[in-house]
């Protein structure tokens, strides 16, 4: 079953306004819930102080991965007047970004790139959180870092989702495998931060993808493991954080 890229097709559907829905999204441990996709065109006022911050310290030939609707890369493009690379699996997504005037965007896949340099690469809205399982985060990791200048950073967010398994809340119908998840060493290499996402538009339903927060401390570990420095650049009022990762 491949993908109908239905997250895409809401963006495009609102830059040419095709009657524009909001996406339905579920997770494996979060009810549905609704988002407007008018969100993911906002500037850069409107945008959270995490990502504020990332485009701030944004410098230099940077890729944006997981581009989306294109807002930070238009924002770095238009007002920072920066050299920006716009990338996205989604084919619809990357219309969208060419019909918002984005100079460079296009179709790929983050793991496949090859033979290009950047001084800062985006990983932003939980953008980590693409590798899908902890298991690949080295690979994820490593692959970035082959794409860095030798002064370069990776900027992302995500969030430590161990809230979501509070003491308080009533764990008696649930098994070992998810009390693991609130655990730092997770039991059969299972980790909380990981979930399954769902999405539908407009009565269609997406195939279930692999998604993953990744809290700061694994993110470091993971990080210095593979030759990377990491530090905590803020965090958010919600369990989310701004990390810079460098050479």
């Amino acid at each position: 079953m491949t993908m109908k890229d239905l997250f895409g097709k809401a963006i495009l559907d609102y830059q040419t306004n095709n009657s524009p829905e909001d996406l339905i999204t579920e997770t494996s441990i979060s009810e549905e819930d609704e988002m407007s996709v008018a969100y993911l065109f906002r500037d850069f006022d409107a945008m959270p102080k995490l990502e504020q911050r990332a485009l701030q310290l944004a410098k230099g030939k940077i890729l944006d991965v997981g581009c989306g609707a294109g807002s930070h890369s238009l924002y770095l493009q238009n007002e920072k007047k920066l050299d920006v690379t716009a990338i996205d699996i989604s084919e619809n997504a990357i219309k969208a970004c060419i019909l918002r005037e984005i100079n460079k965007a296009k179709v790929q896949d983050i793991m496949t790139l090859e033979n290009e340099k950047y001084d800062t690469i985006l990983l932003l809205m939980n953008g980590a959180g693409m590798c899908g399982k902890l298991k690949n985060v080295s690979a994820f990791l490593l692959k970035l870092k082959s794409l860095l200048n030798e002064n370069g950073q990776i900027l992302l967010d995500s969030s430590d989702i161990i809230y979501m398994f509070d003491e308080d809340e009533d764990v008696g119908n649930i098994g070992e495998d998810e009390l693991s998840k609130a655990k730092w060493i997770p039991l059969n290499n299972y980790y909380y931060g990981e979930v399954v996402f769902n999405i539908s538009y407009k009565g269609q339903k997406e195939k279930p993808f692999d998604w993953m927060y990744i809290d700061y401390n694994t993110l470091q570990n993971a990080a210095l493991a593979n030759g990377l420095n990491c530090e905590l650049v803020l965090e958010g009022e919600h369990y989310d954080y701004l990390a810079r990762l460098f050479l």
